[in-house]
């Protein structure tokens, strides 16, 4: 190893340790085990993060990396919209996403499907079919830079017509929350940054997933060549650095030294440029970052290597890294491309003085963070979606409402809030979908909900009273297997319509729910035997209250309850008394007296119990004898 190599495997390992964000997870989409690939990064099965199915490429051996070859699809029996959703490390972080696309006909319809990609309900990738011979057959990395809030990191795919999304691999790397910041009025770190052409002056890709080359972001690097443009036909050359670089790999960009190892320039006379093109999307703005470093040890001083730099023909700033950094020293440089008119964006670098130089170049689509779902309302539907055991057929994945190019999750309907900074939920229409489970009391947190339909379904439980707390005109609950009794406070003055019928509901019904049918609504109760209290269903027992037996009822049952218990105690109490008097007596006293006669002739002559009992009968046979004469 030379002493150069030696140099820079310190540096690297010295910045390594101090670098604060350490969090990077590579998932396997559709493998059936965690491994480890060439570069030592592990990559686990995305069996725990999404659903769908599972399929092999058609030409494993066409690809280096085990992760390449498995790929999740989406068919649309699981619905519209699926998502991967990941643990986020911290709310408010910032990542790079990096995505494998390929279909290499893994399915043998010969078909690549057509689908959109949106992370944290902001639209990014969108895949139309016929995809580019090369790219179904080896697939494509695509990557971004985006802000993420709440304690989950959707990314989401969603069917065009009846086409299965695919996906081989997903990657997330946590950022510096200030890098790639930028001049665009509102914050600029929560926009999401698609990359739309990364190069160095290297001849090889390389990068994290490549090479074993090290970039805290994840972020990989095309040679320049593959952007330039061919026509002017140049000469290249292109310099290496002699030692170390610095300024590199430092907060919040933390750059790789190896970027600036590099630099590309012409030879010939000074009227010659370097020019670049990228493909890009007109209805987008774009932010561009030059990387430079004077690594020519020619170069001593300012002004002797100046040129300037034009973006589709204007011309942005005149550049001297010299006089900005000095030599061997990183510097970099951002511009906001704006109003497009064309889908190809030129770079052009023009000498002044000596030959323009440049070691790399990024370009970022600046995509605005779409309206979502107030997050209340996205608890309240993910409660909703488990008490209600929600098929997956029906796609309920991701946000319920974002991105807004998209269908709401099937059977809602959203509309921007009244300040058009969120998306909120106004009907959910859900009925004959062959539900079963109860209805969430989360379900109160849906304050702009003005229809509600779960009708005919196999629902159980009680009606939430925090039903109360919505603005809505339309309930039906009708034909479920609901019981308890109707909530007080259920009605509101928005009310027109509320079906209840042929459920298992019971006590007195409120009037005021009653009167939305008085003002005109329409109300059906029946079906509900257990209900009563206002015309068309029986009256309620004299003892009986909206919520069942009435206070004073249970009052009257407690009393007649201790009435009750009062006397049987006392009849009770008389039944051991008497009892006690049957069988706690003194003998007689003639039977008395003719025991003590037979002790008496036993002591005095011996006689037996029986002769003193036949003295006693013929002395009593001989009375009456006497009283009959």
């Amino acid at each position: 190893m030379s002493n150069l190599s030696l140099l820079l495997l310190v540096l690297s390992l010295a910045v390594s340790s101090a670098y604060p964000f350490n969090y990077s997870l590579h998932i396997d989409s559709g493998g059936l085990i965690n491994s480890t690939d060439s570069f030592n990064a592990t990559w686990v099965s995305d069996r725990y993060y999404s659903a769908g199915g599972i399929g092999v490429v058609s030409e494993p051996l066409r690809f280096t990396q085990s992760h390449e070859k498995s790929v999740r699809y989406f068919p649309v029996s699981n619905g519209k919209k699926n998502c991967y959703s990941v643990p986020a490390v911290a709310d408010g972080a910032r990542y790079l996403l990096r995505t494998f696309i390929v279909y290499d006909n893994y399915d043998g319809r010969s078909h690549s499907p057509s689908f959109d990609v949106s992370v944290e309900g902001t639209l990014v990738f969108s895949w139309r079919s016929p995809w580019a011979e090369s790219v179904s057959r080896s697939g494509a990395y695509s990557d971004l830079f985006f802000y993420q809030e709440g304690p989950i990191v959707d990314t989401c795919f969603y069917s065009i017509g009846t086409d299965s999304p695919v996906i081989g691999s997903l990657e997330l790397t946590q950022i510096d929350p200030q890098a790639y910041t930028f001049e665009l009025g509102d914050n600029s770190t929560k926009y999401v940054l698609v990359n739309y052409g990364r190069f160095s002056s290297w001849a090889e890709k390389w990068g994290p997933g490549f090479t074993n080359d090290t970039d805290f972001f994840g972020r990989s690097w095309q040679p320049e060549a593959l952007f330039r443009n061919p026509s002017r036909g140049v000469t290249i050359k292109y310099i290496s650095a002699a030692k170390p670089i610095a300024s590199t790999e430092t907060s919040p960009n933390y750059y790789s030294q190896k970027l600036y190892q590099i630099a590309t320039t012409v030879l010939g006379n000074e009227d010659v440029a370097l020019e670049y093109e990228f493909p890009v999307d007109a209805k987008l703005d774009y932010l561009l970052v030059f990387h430079f470093a004077e690594i020519d040890p020619n170069v001593t001083s300012a002004g002797q290597r100046v040129f300037e730099i034009f973006v589709n023909g204007e011309n942005a700033t005149r550049m001297d890294i010299y006089a900005e950094v000095g030599g061997f020293s990183a510097y970099n440089w951002s511009y906001v491309v704006k109003n497009l008119s064309s889908t190809i964006m030129n770079i052009r670098l023009e000498s002044v003085t000596g030959f323009p130089l440049i070691c790399g170049l990024e370009n970022y689509a600046i995509v605005p963070p779409d309206i979502r779902t107030v997050p209340d309302q996205v608890t309240a539907m993910q409660a909703l979606k488990a008490s209600l055991h929600i098929p997956d057929r029906m796609g309920w994945n991701g946000d319920p409402c974002a991105p807004a190019s998209w269908d709401a999750w099937e059977g809602i309907t959203c509309f921007p809030s009244k300040d058009g900074s969120s998306l909120v939920i106004s009907h959910i229409d859900l009925g004959s979908q062959g539900l079963k489970g109860f209805i969430s009391d989360q379900i109160g947190l849906l304050t702009n909900l003005v229809s509600l339909n779960l009708s005919s379904n196999s629902l159980e439980g009680e009606i939430p009273h925090q039903l109360a707390q919505m603005a809505l005109v339309k309930l039906d609950l009708s034909n479920n297997k609901l019981t308890g009794y109707i909530p007080d406070n259920l009605v509101s003055s928005s009310l027109q319509l509320v079906y209840l019928n042929n459920n298992l509901l019971t006590g007195a019904v409120p009037e005021e729910l009653y009167s939305v049918g008085v003002r005109g609504g329409a109300i059906n109760l029946s079906g509900n035997k257990g209900l009563c209290g206002v015309p068309s269903l029986p009256s309620c027992p004299l003892l009986w209250g909206k919520h069942g037996l009435s206070t004073s009822g249970k009052v009257a049952i407690a009393l007649s309850c201790l009435i009750t218990v009062s006397l049987f105690a006392t009849a009770l109490y008389c039944f051991i008394k008497r009892r006690k008097n049957d069988y706690d007596f003194g003998l007689p006293h003639e039977i008395l007296t003719l025991a003590a006669k037979r002790n008496k002739y036993h002591r005095h002559h011996g006689k037996s119990l029986m002769d003193l009992e036949m003295e006693s009968r013929h002395a009593k046979g001989l009375m009456n004898g006497n009283n009959a004469g």
